[in-house]
């Protein structure tokens, strides 16, 4: 078994706190830190590919984490602010 900190199982909605602890700009930051491990895999494995179509696959997966963070910093920066 993988010592994950976290039920894969779970839906994103069920590991959601049901007293409020965490808000979605809390899981927005876990969303992109997960994005941020997936990133720096991606990059190791661009700079160890062994030839040039390993290496376009691994570009295919850093330019969608990228894009990923991108899009997860647009949608908690357009939330209203927390007071």
């Amino acid at each position: 078994m993988r010592p994950d900190w976290h039920d894969a199982t779970q839906t994103p909605m069920q590991a959601m706190p049901e007293q409020g602890g965490e808000d979605l700009r809390d899981l927005i930051h876990r969303l992109n830190n997960q994005l941020g491990v997936i990133l720096a895999h991606a990059e190791l494995l661009e700079a160890k590919a062994a030839d040039a179509a390993q290496r376009a696959r691994a570009m295919q997966v850093v330019s969608a984490a990228l894009q990923a963070m991108s899009l997860a910093r647009a949608i908690r920066s357009s939330m209203a602010p927390t007071e």
